[in-house]
């Protein structure tokens, strides 16, 4: 018997043995990377996954430096499963969460446990809750005070995160788990939102794009401080990952194009030659320092931080003062630190063949400029919509039609005033999708924020949008616009206009159509000055508010007119108002429409503003359902006679001619 327990605890140490020199010597970053494809199917392989499931919180993430494939005592694991609800700590740094999850794919591409395909989901979910509404992320999440909460190159976290949605998003092989199309939506959309952020926080110096910073502000997009020693200041290393994974990307925008070219450009001019890092060790192989010296055989470096306007390359202690040498900083952070990288010709040597295979995409030239075709997988003349509108003909003589492809555009879009005479016109209203993010409180502005908060903003005469769905995705997070029109001759045809507050703004002097249209929203999502015709337009109030809040100028004969309309409300909404005035002369007439019970019997608000009782014209004739209570409504409001209502036509409200001649909106 003792025998038997002797060999026993022999094979076990000798087991042990094994399994620390597979893996014990190695860090758990060069586990979770092996590329030998049969170990993952290994009883060794299957121990550290163990092991990552519980390490794994509730929330999905995972905390950073741990070495997964340490042997954990039953006491260990048991205080691991106590400790799952306790979020704090979980990070994207040091490759944490991120590495997890590629380990996971792997397990479960060889051994198909379901448990790894969940708690891969888990961590995908993660991510993408730690996602901020401009697209970046925090190195912590949950938010952890202090320079955590920046936008975070660091260390590469954000680069880390973004491979992996881009692997996910072109169900690559790299991954074994498939998402459902659900969640794959969700990863496309925030892996558009990530490169959006990337594009807005490369820094310029003097108007000219360079590169980016280690931390940026979460807020101002600009860079920022992180420890004593990491003030702001350009990146080389980081930079260098940001710019390879934009090179990885297919058919990119001529913005993208752009935002490589000028890094480049940054890069080849902030390199150092002439110069090598030479490093003293001690007996015991301990570095004990560090020094530059002149080597012109030297390869190519860059300084891990440069002044923001000079390019200067500078150094911190733990005092947080600049420092022109390496030599100037004490011993600890001189050799704790890398203060010199080498990634950048990383970049420099795939340039050359990344720029042959995108130059013809530097100029765009349709074959046909007035029929260009906007597609996000690359088939048509763009893959950005703003790209198309921006390379359109100024003030053409004929119409310009843009065709927009199915697909999720994250983009914030402007149609200027010389890109008149434009059409976009999307394949299928319930899949081309225009989207953004933008709100009041994001953009803090000022108290004018409210206008710069559109996903789609025109500013041109003669365009006409349809079968779009056009969103402001932001939530409810007070004013955020979709939509927002401030010119004349302006027609949009089966289009969804989805948001919260202030989703459609309809003003300027101009007149608008909208036919056939599904318009949404919590509180005056209908608002501005201009005259306005809706016609067969479905009306949606997602909480109890106000519909319309009309600034029709005085001198106006019209301004908001409904007819033959539709207002319909979620099911736990039951008290909305027809409209209030933003400005005391606000008209808004409803004709022949369907009003649900939502509507208050009282149909119209004063704003706490009694004067505009005597100057707004709000009026209804023929209306239907049990929202129409006419003889509820305020006594200040209209009834139309048939005569008085027979003026809101089509050609009275928008025509610009008093003979037969054919009116804009007929050549639909």
């Amino acid at each position: 018997m003792f025998k038997s327990k002797l060999l026993l605890i022999v094979v076990f140490f000798a087991f042990s043995s094994i399994l620390q020199g597979q893996v014990h010597n190695k860090s758990w970053r060069d586990i979770a990377n092996k590329k030998e494809d049969a170990w993952f199917s290994s009883d060794e392989a299957k121990a550290i996954a163990e092991n990552v499931l519980l390490y794994q919180k509730n929330i999905g993430g995972w905390h950073k430096n741990i070495q997964m494939q340490k042997p954990l005592s039953e006491t260990e694991k048991k205080e691991l499963i106590a400790s799952k609800s306790r979020a704090k700590g979980c990070t994207t740094d040091n490759g944490a969460t991120i590495q997890e999850m590629i380990f996971l794919s792997k397990m479960y591409k060889y051994v198909p446990d379901e448990r790894y395909k969940t708690a891969f989901l888990k961590g995908l979910n993660y991510i993408l809750e730690a996602q901020y509404n401009n697209g970046g992320w925090p190195q912590f999440y949950p938010l952890k005070k202090g320079y955590y909460t920046h936008i975070t190159y660091n260390d590469d976290s954000m680069v880390n995160i973004l491979n992996v949605l881009n692997h996910l998003k072109d169900g690559t092989d790299f991954h074994s788990i498939k998402p459902s199309k659900e969640i794959l939506s969700k990863v496309n959309k925030a892996f558009d939102k990530g490169i959006d952020c990337i594009l807005k926080t490369q820094y310029k110096q003097n108007g000219v794009l360079t590169s980016w910073c280690a931390q940026h502000d979460e807020n101002t997009f600009l860079p920022a401080k992180a420890r004593a020693y990491e003030l702001p200041s350009l990146s080389g290393a980081e930079s260098a990952e940001i710019l390879l994974l934009l090179m990885t990307i297919e058919n990119p925008s001529q913005e993208i194009i752009t935002s490589i070219n000028s890094a480049v450009a940054w890069f080849e001019k902030v390199k150092i030659n002439g110069l090598r890092e030479d490093r003293l060790y001690n007996e015991a192989g301990k570095l004990i320092n560090k020094k530059m010296i002149p080597d012109e055989n030297a390869p190519a470096i860059w300084a891990r931080f440069m002044e923001l306007d000079t390019n200067t390359p500078f150094f911190c202690d733990r005092d947080g003062i600049k420092k022109a040498t390496l030599a100037e900083i004490g011993k600890e952070r001189r050799n704790g630190y890398a203060w010199y990288k080498t990634e950048p010709q990383l970049v420099l040597d795939q340039y050359p063949k990344w720029k042959k295979n995108n130059a013809s995409k530097n100029i765009k030239t349709p074959e046909n400029p007035f029929k260009v075709v906007v597609a996000k997988d690359g088939s048509g003349d763009y893959v950005s919509i703003q790209e198309a509108i921006n390379n359109a003909k100024s003030f053409p003589y004929d119409k310009i039609t843009i065709f927009i492809k199915n697909g999720v555009y994250y983009e914030k879009i402007k149609i200027h005033e010389w890109n008149s005479n434009i059409s976009l016109i999307g394949e299928s209203t319930v899949n081309t999708i225009i989207t953004y993010d933008d709100y009041f409180n994001k953009l803090d502005l000022g108290r004018n924020s409210t206008f710069y908060t559109y996903t789609l903003l025109i500013e041109a005469n003669n365009v006409i949008l349809k079968n779009l769905t056009i969103e402001n995705s932001s939530g409810e997070v007070g004013q955020a616009v979709a939509l927002s029109v401030f010119s004349d001759e302006v027609a949009v045809v089966n289009c969804k206009l989805l948001g919260n507050q202030d989703t459609l703004y309809a003003s300027g002097k101009g007149k608008q159509y909208f036919k056939n249209c599904y318009i949404e929203g919590t509180t005056d999502f209908i608002f501005g000055s201009a005259t306005s015709f809706f016609e067969n337009c479905q009306i949606h109030s997602k909480k109890d508010s106000y519909i319309t809040a009309a600034s029709t100028p005085k001198d106006s004969l019209f301004g908001y007119v409904f007819k033959d309309c539709k207002l319909t409300a979620n099911e736990n909404v039951k008290e909305v108002y027809l409209g209030r005035p933003w400005r005391i002369y606000a008209q808004t007439v409803f004709i022949n429409s369907d009003l649900g019970k939502h509507i208050l019997p009282i149909g119209w608000h004063n704003w706490e503003k009694p004067e505009a009782e005597k100057t707004t014209f709000y009026a209804e004739y023929n209306n239907k359902g049990k929202g129409f209570q006419p003889e509820e409504r305020v006594q200040w409001s209209h009834q139309l006679k048939k005569l008085e209502a027979k003026k809101y036509t089509l050609k009275n409200v928008l025509g610009k001619y008093k003979t037969s001649k054919k009116e804009w909106y007929e050549e639909l």
